[in-house]
């Protein structure tokens, strides 16, 4: 095997990949930003907000996961330079985002007395409700700044998306400081206020990308001049079919890690807090595979768009190399560090709640180690996901990512999760072996589909060529 044919592909894909992993880490400093000033405040207001963004998470990941259907799409459009079929996918993007993440907020909000019956604890819970209130409204700006974020990376233009995002954390970061401490005369509102400052970073963050998209010279004369409402119903089947699907696929994975939230919340308010610290460092090293999983989408959907399948695999598989090798340096550093990164999430000076955050600091580490080891699974599962939606192979995806989860994985962390087997450990092994089954089934499915592609391919053009061969004989 010849290396360079794929190291040579590395500094296009980290170009092409970079922004939109600052844009995603840009999501989650958001979260880790929230959790290290609530953190401050007590493990009752970390598991609150923890218990409250586990609801959020289910509908985010079908919100972002139904608008991923916009990229490859867009990107093959650009690739074949077809103007009007961009217009018609972001047009109807546009339309099915913004009424997605209305449906979302509501779903939310009514679902509400559900956390009485969840057997979470009771303070918890009480803190949790009203801070659940404004963050599920904010889910309406987020979904519409997906679709938009979705059509800017299909245009390969994916650094505005990026700025927005940077954005948005700086306004979040402010009015944390302001609302949740009562700084500058501001009144104190606890984890109340982390929640009006993650609304009011979500609304400029969608105005600005908005913005900027309106007056860039490529961008302008599709996103200009729409008529939302005057809907292209082939677009906007294309983008039902594939997004629905990929809404899936995301939700099936999130859905375990939510699980995850709930499970611990059972062991108490210490498991619980622990949890969400874990799975919010986790949340960030994941964010580089998921800019790799957005860059292969891209560019698989480009090679696609010109039915060049050699080349698509060369360049996918040039990606799938390098998330590997930031997986394994992500998990070196967790092995590492493990027992040192939880204590950025508490005060250690809170002698009233010392013994509490020792506990959260010790089970923490523990699940920080075990996220050490599904670094490389987790990355190689989400990149070759991205590829499949870039081949828009959907169907098969979903039902692979269904039984890693939820057919292998969960009944693991269920079992193991229990307070007289592993506690917090076992929930975060039953993820590990999701994780890892989803790896390989998805690698699996992608390695069969290229290569039964090209086979194909090369049959086409066997065909035309004895075709032109037999007409020039006569």
């Amino acid at each position: 095997m010849n290396l360079s044919q794929y190291t040579s592909e590395f500094e296009y894909n980290w170009k092409l990949a970079a922004p939109v992993m600052l844009g995603m880490l840009g999501h989650t400093f958001v979260s880790f930003i929230d959790n290290i000033m609530v953190g401050q405040l007590g493990t009752a207001e970390l598991a609150a907000v923890s218990l409250g963004n586990s609801f959020m998470f289910i509908a985010m990941s079908i919100g972002i996961g139904f608008s991923t259907a916009i990229t490859p799409l867009i990107a093959a459009a650009d690739a074949s330079d077809n103007l009007q079929q961009a217009k018609n996918v972001y047009k109807s993007g546009l339309f099915l985002c913004t009424t997605l993440g209305v449906i979302l907020f509501l779903g939310i909000y009514f679902s509400k007395p559900l956390l009485y019956l969840m057997q979470q604890p009771t303070e918890v819970v009480n803190l949790a409700l009203p801070y659940l209130d404004l963050v599920a409204f904010s889910l309406i700006p987020l979904i519409i700044f997906q679709a938009i974020k979705q059509f800017s990376d299909g245009m390969s233009m994916t650094k505005y998306p990026m700025h927005a995002t940077l954005l948005a954390n700086i306004i979040n970061v402010g009015l944390n400081y302001l609302l949740i401490f009562g700084k500058f005369g501001f009144p104190e509102m606890g984890i109340v206020g982390a929640a009006y400052g993650t609304l009011a970073s979500r609304l400029v963050m969608v105005l600005y990308l908005w913005l900027v998209l309106r007056y860039n010279k490529r961008s302008k004369r599709i996103v200009k001049h729409i008529k939302v409402l005057v809907l292209d119903f082939i677009s906007i089947k294309k983008i039902i079919n594939l997004g629905s699907l990929s809404a899936m696929q995301m939700f099936f994975e999130v859905a375990i890690f939510t699980a995850a939230i709930w499970l611990s919340g059972l062991l108490g308010k210490n498991p619980q807090a622990a949890n969400q610290i874990a799975l919010n460092l986790a949340s960030m090293t994941f964010m580089v595979a998921m800019g790799l999983s957005v860059a292969s989408m891209i560019r698989v959907g480009n090679q696609k768009g010109l039915q060049n399948y050699k080349e698509l695999r060369r360049i996918a598989f040039s990606i799938f190399f390098l998330g590997t090798i930031f997986a394994f340096v992500f998990a070196v550093f967790f092995f590492i560090f493990h027992e040192v990164l939880p204590n950025i999430y508490v005060d250690l000076k809170d002698l009233a709640n010392y013994d509490d955050n020792m506990e959260v600091i010790k089970i923490a580490g523990s699940l920080l180690f075990a996220a050490g080891f599904f670094q490389i699974s987790d990355s190689i599962q989400v990149i070759v996901l991205g590829a499949l939606r870039g081949l828009q192979d959907v169907k098969i995806p979903t039902i692979l990512t269904f039984i890693s989860y939820w057919v292998v994985g969960f009944p693991i962390s269920y079992y193991l999760g229990k307070e007289n087997m592993y506690g917090s450990f076992g929930i975060w092994l039953g993820l590990l072996a999701g994780l890892t089954t989803a790896s390989i089934l998805l690698f699996m499915r992608f390695n069969w589909l290229t290569l039964k592609l090209i086979k194909e391919k090369e049959e086409q053009t066997s065909f035309l060529h004895a075709g032109k061969k037999l007409v020039h004989t006569k």
